[in-house]
């Protein structure tokens, strides 16, 4: 009997051809929002393996809803969002990808910064509405990017350097704070200069969190951090959500005491704070970070590289609790 596989969000196509190959593929049809937990429940009690993606929340009942589930097979490079304690109790094999969505996520990361410094987003709904102020009205006079001063937090990971790379082309200076002091060539070779994170706070004009998701970065960014920064700043944010205090934030924006946001996740995604939706200087897009087409065909298809492997009775490549497959 083949197999069933059952994916919670249309992906590459590619990836499901060869998936149809070797098994019974259902695939939800509903790219536009997360499958309910009722529904991905009744899923799971009909498939044998279940692809995943990174906002999908895989927790003990879902995992608890199917006796003879094989695999967890998640589109996402953290398995933050599954239960992999409860996976792993039940010898339920649970795989991820590889980082490969750097550049993409660094383009995102620009992409904020240019939306929310130059009211691109404002100045959209503005045009939309029939309204067109002049062209040399300052009705949406912006910040510039050129020449300022850029903050990464977090900032010598993959991510971050991407993004450094690409200040360069606006000449920015890049300062950069992380727990440990990357190596001076690497400083050199991405024109960064470390600094203490109250020191970056205090002097940039684009502030973008790279930290990665850990017990001590969860707030990270609080109502003493936005209190550093200068009144014309702006945080962005593409890590995770729980990495900003949203509340906070919104709190500072309120009393000015930044001049806005791009956030590209939310503290209690997909939930986001109704006070930051309220606010102009908010440019928010729903977790975009890797949503290029070729990163996306190419993380779908080493999730089926991560499925075939266990199919074959091999051990998956990208597998987060191996020892379950361990005789």
């Amino acid at each position: 009997m083949r197999p069933r596989i059952f994916i919670t969000q249309p992906v590459a196509g590619s990836a499901i051809e060869r998936l149809r190959r070797v098994a019974s593929v259902k695939v939800n049809p509903d790219s536009s929002r997360i499958i309910t937990k009722q529904a991905l429940i009744a899923a799971v009690r009909r498939c044998d393996i279940l692809f995943a993606l990174l906002h999908d929340q895989i927790d003990r009942q879902v995992i608890a809803a199917n006796p003879k589930l094989r695999m967890i097979a998640s589109q996402s490079i953290t398995p933050e969002n599954i239960d992999v304690a409860a996976a792993t109790k039940r010898k339920i094999p649970v795989t991820v990808v590889p980082p490969i969505v750097a550049e993409a996520a660094a383009d995102l990361t620009f992409g904020l910064m240019l939306m929310v410094a130059r009211r691109m987003v404002e100045a959209d709904r503005l045009v939309h509405k029939g309204r067109f102020p002049g062209a040399q009205s300052s009705y949406l006079a912006g910040t510039a990017l050129y020449g300022k001063t850029l903050g990464l937090i977090g900032g010598g990971g993959r991510i971050g350097t991407r993004v450094a790379r690409r200040a360069r082309g606006f000449e920015m200076r890049t300062l950069y704070w992380a727990p440990h002091r990357k190596p001076e060539s690497l400083e050199q070779d991405f024109d960064m200069t470390y600094v203490p994170l109250d020191q970056l706070l205090k002097e940039s004009d684009f502030v973008s969190v790279h930290s990665p998701l850990k017990p001590e970065t969860m707030h990270q960014i609080g109502s003493r951090e936005l209190a550093l920064m200068k009144p014309t700043a702006y945080l962005i944010n593409t890590a995770r959500g729980v990495i900003v205090d949203a509340a906070a934030l919104a709190r500072a924006l309120k009393k000015r005491q930044i001049a806005g946001a791009g956030l590209d996740v939310f503290e209690h995604e997909p939930k986001v704070t109704p006070a930051l939706l309220k606010m102009p200087n908010v440019v928010t897009t729903p977790h975009l970070g890797s949503a290029v087409l070729e990163v996306r065909e190419q993380m779908a298809n080493i999730v089926v590289d991560n499925i075939l492997a266990l199919l074959a009775g091999k051990l998956p490549p990208n597998c987060v609790n191996p020892e379950v497959l361990q005789r």
